[in-house]
């Protein structure tokens, strides 16, 4: 029997991502909806419910809407928008942080994808304070650097307008007022007392992520180093499929250079550990449209379904 799934909000580009994912497989029976009805409320609630799985694909209060559409107790649902979470009813779709959210995205019947800036920040921050490294109450602050994909279909267009205003062949940094979507997510599944100093850039490329964070060595626990804590992430991430935490050193084969676009099309995320004695700087480089979005979604599909966790996915 084919696993019957509904991709509700399809034409945005995390939908649309995931419907190419999806041509090749042979267990996965798509429901489609005529363009015409994408909108249509009582079409979107008759798919949903005959779906085994629905990807919401959708802003925030039309996921809502979604979620409350299900009358069927049997279909799951896939959330891939900022509005779950953070919800404790439900299962936060990174596998890897720990054996328990493995377990309860495999068991689970509501999964919210992470966020892509959240993605990177939480794979390096999340480790740390489980493990008693970094106290809850550091002050963390980084940067995150992304391709214009990350804003969507408006913002592709823009960038791709061919008379566009020439700022844009420079990185631009924005959410300037400390106020980015992604924060929230961030302090609460990392268990941080206080939301971080963040700064996300957005650069004239189509999709990779790099996302960077300093921490000084003297405000973690015990005595520190990059060695010491790169040994820490290879173990913690030993064994990970979709988690490479890269060679110690190996930035120096690029002359000291990591770049936002090395991970594009790719469905993993690497992790580099660099700084000095005094100072360490650990960097997440992926794809914002991969680990960051739709290759996640389908991740926590392959769980639910008990098949190959990188089924459809390029790793």
């Amino acid at each position: 029997m084919k696993t019957k799934i509904f991709v509700d909000g399809s034409e945005g580009t995390t939908g649309l991502r995931i419907h190419e994912r999806f041509m090749k497989r042979q267990d996965i029976e798509l429901l489609a909806i005529s363009p015409e009805l994408r909108k249509d409320e009582a079409e979107r609630k008759s798919l949903i419910n005959a779906s085994d799985i629905t990807f919401l694909c959708l802003p925030d209060a039309a996921a809502k809407e979604s979620v409350a559409m299900v009358e069927n107790e049997k279909v799951k649902i896939i959330d891939t928008s900022t509005a779950h979470r953070t919800d404790s009813e439900w299962a936060y779709g990174f596998p890897e942080l720990s054996p328990e959210h493995r377990a309860k995205i495999q068991m689970g019947k509501r999964i919210a994808v992470p966020g892509c800036h959240a993605t990177g920040f939480i794979s390096l921050v999340y480790p740390l304070i489980a493990k008693g490294i970094l106290p809850a109450g550091y002050p963390v602050s980084g940067f995150s650097l992304t391709g214009y994909s990350g804003g969507g279909k408006k913002m592709i267009a823009e960038y791709e307008e061919e008379n566009r205003p020439a700022e844009y062949d420079a990185p631009r940094e924005y959410a300037l007022n400390q106020q980015h979507k992604h924060l929230k997510e961030m302090k609460v599944i990392t268990g941080l007392k206080r939301e971080p100093l963040f700064s996300p850039i957005v650069a004239d490329y189509y999709s990779g992520m790099l996302v960077s964070l300093p921490f000084y060595t003297d405000m973690l626990a015990a005595k520190q180093t990059p060695e010491l804590i790169h040994e820490f992430f290879a173990d913690y991430y030993k064994n990970k499929l979709f988690i490479k935490v890269m060679p110690f050193g190996l930035e120096a084969e690029k002359k000291g250079f990591l770049s936002g676009i090395d991970c594009s099309g790719w469905d993993g995320l690497k992790i580099y550990v660099t700084g000095n004695g005094e100072r360490v700087v650990l960097s997440a480089q992926f794809d914002n449209l991969g680990k960051g979005a739709s290759g996640a979604a389908i991740q926590c599909l392959n769980l639910m379904l008990g098949c190959q966790e990188e089924e459809g996915l390029n790793l």
